[in-house]
């Protein structure tokens, strides 16, 4: 390290930095199939494609306003150290410009003319705190653990005492203020890629007006006793969107939501009053501890009684019950995206296949979760997927961007 770089790192130690942290995806797979000598050759050109053109493209994004830091931090594991307080914006761009560029780099092959294409999970926290590694890391963990290619953590959420105490502040804050929004989240027809319809994911936000994912809060709001009200916010928007912009919108929910008499009394009102239950879709988890399939059974029926559609979600994982599938009336299945990740797997790909082909007996359409990149679409289209949901056809954006897209495609 240059004497410049120690000065400059020395300076900026107590100002806040944001750390990204990029895994390479499947690496024992990589050097199973093409030796160690090419994984260790693959390395190396993520190596530099990081820590010069990544580099460069996030110098020219941020107009050269930050120092940038590179670290090796384990074998297959790259840190990217950004001197700034980025916003959620900013990392959130950042983010995007990692990993397509990455995605779409071509990595070649030692003494072979061919070339592969490789697929990162990425971490990110951002703080002055000498633990600021340690919060990417639980990132990177969790992105991992969750099969989604980005977690950003907020590193004020990481201790105990502080998280229990900021955390309950911040989930009354959205209550009191009605801060809670959905984003929405494309999902294109696999054929076309033509939005169709998205699926609302519950967003939260602090004080600041920094967006907390729901891996942070979702179990916590249900341990403080608040996840019904702002599951009850959620819906309201949901239906006010789906009001006034005439959009289809798949909601989740889990036995939870089924069993609990005011969530179900304020969904059935306000599909039964304002006649909108051709926009909806519920997704109902496929994973979830289901002890009661009557009560679902029932459910089900007396909604799809406005028009409603229905959905199961997480589909090849756990019990993955064909019996029950057979039993209720549903839609849609979508299958789960730690299945669509690996569909380039040969008993992942004959898995899916199995699933495709129950469904198209039971005439029950099916939604590819996870569909990161063009490799993954085209295995989706060839299986005759129906629906494709996923970075590649969009990240969830707020209603305001939604808008925007209708209005320039409607111009």
């Amino acid at each position: 390290m240059s004497i410049l770089k120690k000065l400059i790192k020395y300076r900026k130690k107590d100002e806040i930095k944001t750390l990204f942290l990029v895994d390479i995806l499947y690496m024992k797979d990589i050097n199973a199939v093409y030796g160690f000598d090419n994984g260790d050759f693959i390395i190396k050109q993520l190596k530099k494609l990081l820590n010069k053109t990544i580099k460069n493209k996030i110098n020219t994004f941020l107009k050269k306003s930050a120092f940038i830091d590179f670290v090796n931090t384990h074998v297959d594991v790259f840190g990217i150290t950004i001197y700034k307080d980025l916003s959620h914006t900013e990392i959130e761009e950042i983010k995007d410009l990692i990993f397509n560029t990455i995605i779409a780099h071509r990595f070649s092959l030692i003494e072979d003319n061919s070339n592969i294409n490789i697929d990162v999970t990425m971490g990110c926290s951002k703080s002055r705190d000498k633990k600021l590694k340690i919060y990417a890391e639980k990132a990177l963990h969790n992105a991992k653990i969750n099969y989604v290619n980005f977690i950003y953590l907020d590193s004020t959420f990481f201790e105990d005492e502080k998280t229990n105490e900021n955390l309950l502040d911040t989930l009354k804050l959205n209550i009191q203020n009605n801060l809670v929004e959905p984003y929405l989240q494309p999902i294109a027809n696999a054929k076309t890629e033509k939005i169709e319809k998205y699926e609302a994911l519950m967003r939260v936000f602090d004080e600041k007006g920094n967006m907390i994912m729901p891996h942070v809060f979702i179990h916590k709001a249900k341990k403080y006793r608040l996840y019904n009200k702002l599951m009850g916010l959620l819906i309201e928007k949901v239906i006010l969107y789906i009001e006034k912009y005439q959009i289809n919108v798949t909601l989740n929910i889990d036995f939870h939501d089924i069993l609990n008499p005011k969530l179900k009394e304020l969904l059935f009102k306000y599909i039964k009053n304002n006649d909108i239950g051709q926009y909806i879709t519920l997704e109902i988890l496929e994973s979830d501890k289901i002890s009661n399939y009557e009560v679902v059974n029932d459910f089900i029926k007396d909604i799809k009684k406005y028009g409603v559609k229905i959905a199961i979600d997480d589909f090849g994982t756990g019990f993955s019950n064909y019996e029950y599938i057979l039993n209720i009336d549903v839609d849609y299945i979508k299958i789960d995206g730690s299945l669509i990740k690996k569909i380039d797997q040969e008993i992942y790909l004959n898995l899916v296949k199995s699933i495709v082909l129950f469904c198209k007996q039971q005439n029950i359409q099916v939604v590819a979760e996870f569909v990161s990149d063009l490799r993954i679409l085209r295995y989706v289209r060839a299986l005759g997927i129906d629906y494709a949901q996923g970075y590649y056809i969009s990240k969830p954006k707020p209603i305001e961007e939604i808008v925007k897209e209708l209005n320039e495609k409607n111009s």
